[in-house]
């Protein structure tokens, strides 16, 4: 049996944290603000995410924070292809972020490798298919609901009890349409379909989703529960609270970080990966 430090995914050994870098080409994004929805601003601040010790940059056309209007498949395509085809051709690995399988399906064309779902595949029926088919690795999210109603759905009897059997059932759901187990990521979902305290509790049991047998992705960067963590209203002053989020849940098993402060992160986790050596 492959031991955890020499599992892969997405051509990467697991044998240290990943650092993904969030790269939002929307005009509304909770952060940035449309500060990359330009293409030629967006591939090089993926070249600069890369250049600062990114893993993965995660590229997306489409807002999913909380009451986010549905962005149309043609409209997410022309945001986001230009950027994927630009960061891949230098040699960066892409995520795509995305909830539609023509996306999905045009971005691996023009060089992604890893498909980025906050429904967990469940929002069109095609996703499936193509990251069966494409044989790319995938990232399963937790949510209920979609990112207009998701706030509708947070009442949870057992919280992590939950989360995981749902995610679960998306993993199940995964296989069954012929996704290789090894292709496959958990990620419990921060702030989607989850408020203030339930995303800290979250956090603190996240070991019990590393024991799902999958490696695990936490997106918690300037999210809302940071914010109210630390008094913060502005999502781009969350950084060095996000960070010291990003090193709890490392330092409990998470493989991957999906983070906004690539540079912040990378050295914060080298410092903690050198400390721990000792």
């Amino acid at each position: 049996m492959t031991s955890p430090l020499e599992r892969r995914w997405a051509g990467f050994r697991l044998d240290r944290p990943l650092v993904m870098g969030i790269l939002n080409v929307t005009p509304d994004s909770f952060s940035n603000g449309g500060l990359f929805f330009d293409s030629k601003a967006a591939i090089a601040a993926g070249c600069a995410m890369r250049a600062a010790g990114a893993d993965i940059i995660d590229v997306g056309g489409e807002s999913t924070r909380p009451g986010a209007a549905i962005v149309e498949p043609s409209d997410e395509i022309q945001r986001i292809l230009p950027v994927v085809r630009g960061l891949a051709e230098t040699g960066a690995v892409i995520s795509v972020d995305t909830r539609n399988a023509v996306t999905m399906s045009e971005a691996l064309d023009c060089g992604a490798i890893i498909v980025n779902d906050v429904s967990g595949l469940q929002h069109d029926p095609a996703a499936a298919k193509i990251v069966a088919a494409r044989q790319c690795g995938v990232i399963l999210m937790h949510m209920r609901g979609t990112p207009e109603t998701m706030d509708q759905h947070t009442h949870y009897t057992d919280l992590v009890s939950e989360v995981s059997s749902e995610l679960l059932r998306r993993r199940d759901a995964a296989l069954a349409a012929g996704i290789a187990n090894e292709a496959i990521v958990l990620d419990p979902g921060f702030g989607f379909s989850k408020i203030g305290v339930q995303n800290v509790n979250l956090l603190k049991d996240i070991e019990r989703f590393v024991a799902l047998g999958h490696p695990v992705l936490v997106g918690v960067s300037r999210k809302r529960f940071i914010g109210e963590l630390v008094d913060e209203y502005m999502a781009s002053r969350r950084d060095v609270a996000s960070i010291a989020a990003g090193l709890f849940a490392a330092s409990r098993g998470a493989t991957i970080l999906r983070v906004h402060d690539v540079p912040g992160t990378v050295q914060a986790l080298r410092v903690w990966r050198a400390l721990a050596a000792i």
